[in-house]
């Protein structure tokens, strides 16, 4: 008993069943009666669930008194279930079966986080490099709001031995150029304090030349920085790379020969940023146009194929560089990406035609039919004309034979890493595996260990069989 006690293995088959066992007794106290009303609080529970969700979508589709009942119903469904278990006395067992629920989820991660529970899968590990001897900084001092003044990077920079290039917020700068007008005159390393959309391009030029590449989160959101584990709260500490420093070697995607370093997205969010006001007001002009876009469901439509897996009349797509974590609302880490040196491009497909389907998306999750959440070398993305009896993207008309809104004439609105493009059909989203190298500071607070999936079927596997040494299953 004493080696096995220490043998990972078994300590993860332990977990997994412990896993298991939990989950089944959060089924059977709610359905055995053991608590008190145990169907009330699971049937209760779900009517909430289902009644929110359809309230969101009406909120979010229509406009007048249906988007107010639909706001009404989102709220009030939650706190109608919480206040009929409170007021019904069912709130112990409410709680006890969402208990045995949570140690069913930390016990089912914790085996499939074990060896032997899950393949291998570490976090990208860095190398040394020799230290740069003419490194090239472009900074934006507009983005992130002035963090490039605020955080004294031009300063802290240069006394690191960088040369800084400070764009003119004034002017529009051709930044590609700049990046190659560096190197000719020697650089031996690019990097960008600013917004991710101004990462890629000079990321783009970095690797042509094979050269590092440096990524200060000078930006708003930094979301490339957030996946590197760098620390956005202090972008001066992404400076420490050039003195401590370790390269990653990371994936870059291109959409219709455009880099990109984040998302690529299509659809309703691509038409929403679109919008002259988007910027200056995300939420208020995202509310203000979604009725338009959605049309109660009816609004336009995208036809991709994913590596041959067709996406038929998609009303959002984001592809992204390297698939972010399975939505899983107990994931602290689900709106990140694990890796960046996967190899492959994530898809989020969604396609959702009313309030029953927007109900159905928030019980099954990402085995519903308005999600597709897939990987995939290529996407190939199509437009399609507005509303009903129109032509599809290319066509050159729409059903009333005058020219239709950008999909019906051959365009599409893209949103590459947040910046909003018009680009020809068929838009091409694809991935250079390792193509980038990244220098990072070696101490970066925000690394994660990349999380397995949520999979019960792999529990059930784990917690009865043995796991095979050369799969890990």
């Amino acid at each position: 008993m004493g080696s096995r006690s220490g043998d990972p293995v078994a300590g993860a088959r332990r977990l997994a069943r412990g896993a298991l066992a939990a989950a089944a007794a959060a089924v059977l106290f709610l359905l055995t009666g053991l608590g008190n009303g145990g169907m009330v609080v699971l049937l209760s529970g779900l009517v909430g669930l289902v009644c929110s969700a359809a309230g969101i979508w009406w909120f979010l589709a229509h406009r007048g008194p249906l988007r107010v009942f639909g706001g009404l119903l989102a709220v009030g469904a939650p706190v109608a279930v919480l206040t009929l278990y409170v007021v019904g006395g069912l709130w112990l067992t409410a709680l006890v079966a969402l208990g045995l629920w949570g140690v069913a989820l930390l016990c089912a991660r914790a085996a499939l986080r074990r060896p032997g529970g899950e393949r291998e899968s570490t976090r990208t590990r860095g190398e040394r490099r020799p230290r740069p001897r003419r490194p090239v900084l472009i900074m934006n001092p507009k983005s992130g709001g002035g963090k490039v003044a605020r955080f004294g990077l031009v300063e802290r920079a240069e006394k690191l031995g960088a040369r800084v290039v400070l764009l003119d917020p004034s002017a529009e700068t051709d930044v590609t150029a700049l990046a190659r007008k560096a190197v000719s005159e020697g650089a031996d390393l690019l990097g960008v304090a600013g917004g991710d959309g101004t990462q890629a391009l000079v990321a783009a030029v970095a690797a042509e030349h094979d050269l590092p590449f440096l990524v200060v989160s000078a930006g708003t959101r930094n979301h490339f920085a957030l996946d590197l584990g760098l620390d956005r709260t202090d972008p001066a500490s992404c400076l420490d790379a050039l003195v401590d420093g370790e390269e990653l070697r990371v994936d870059l995607g291109s959409v219709s020969g455009r880099p990109f370093v984040n998302t690529v997205s299509f659809g309703v969010y691509a038409d929403v940023v679109q919008h002259p006001d988007y910027r200056d007001a995300k939420a208020g002009t995202a509310l203000d146009l979604l009725p338009d876009l959605l049309q109660g469901g009816e609004g336009d439509r995208l036809d991709a194929i994913a590596d041959g897996h067709r996406l038929p009349a998609q009303q959002a797509l984001l592809v992204s560089n390297n698939p972010y974590a399975a939505p899983d609302p107990f994931a602290a880490a689900a709106a990140r990406r694990p890796r960046l040196d996967g190899g492959a491009l994530g898809v989020i497909a969604i396609r959702v035609e009313g309030a029953a389907q927007a109900a159905e998306l928030a019980v099954r999750g990402t085995q519903a039919a308005g999600l597709n959440v897939l990987t995939a070398a290529r996407v190939e993305v199509t437009g399609k004309a507005v509303g009903a009896g129109g032509g599809d993207a290319g066509s050159g008309s729409g059903s009333d034979g005058t020219s239709g809104r950008s999909g019906a004439r051959g365009l599409i609105p893209v949103a590459v890493d947040g910046e909003a493009l018009i680009l020809p059909t068929p838009v091409v989203c694809t991935l250079r595996p390792g193509a980038l190298r990244v220098l990072v500071p070696r101490h970066r607070p925000g690394v994660i260990e990349p999380q397995p999936p949520m999979d019960w079927r792999r529990i059930t596997r784990l917690a009865f069989h043995h796991p095979s040494p050369r799969s890990g299953t």
